[in-house]
């Protein structure tokens, strides 16, 4: 059975930064891809960025681009998310996710079979 831990989240000031982690364990995805998804509070879960093991292929929501990183271990399948310049709106609880997704669905929920349980970040002063 494929596990997914999160870990990372915490408090942080704005225009501070966190790294978050994942493994998956009981599975591997380094052909497949991961991917990191957010749910704010009374929001839907929404995509934030992709990694696509296969081909190194990365994709990020507009929203934090230029701010937020992914990189992944691919052997390992482990995926993290460096986010720098926080700010408030980027308050949710992340959740990692891993699947074989094709191109068309890198971005969508859809796309991804394995969920993590979530961690919170905060931003806030």
């Amino acid at each position: 059975q494929v596990q997914l831990v999160e870990s990372g989240g915490g408090l942080v000031q704005p225009g501070g930064s966190l790294r978050l982690s994942c493994a998956a364990s009981g599975g591997t995805f380094s052909n497949g891809a991961m991917a990191w998804f957010r749910q704010g509070p009374g929001e839907e879960r929404e995509f934030v960025a992709a990694i696509r093991f296969a081909t190194g292929v990365t994709r990020m929501a507009d929203s934090v681009k230029g701010r937020f990183a992914i990189s992944g271990e691919k052997f390992k399948s482990t995926v993290y998310l460096q986010m720098n310049s926080l700010k408030s709106e980027d308050t949710a609880v992340y959740f990692c996710a891993a699947g074989y997704p094709i191109i068309s669905t890198l971005t969508s929920r859809n796309g991804y079979r394995h969920w993590g349980q979530g961690t919170q970040v905060t931003v806030s002063s």
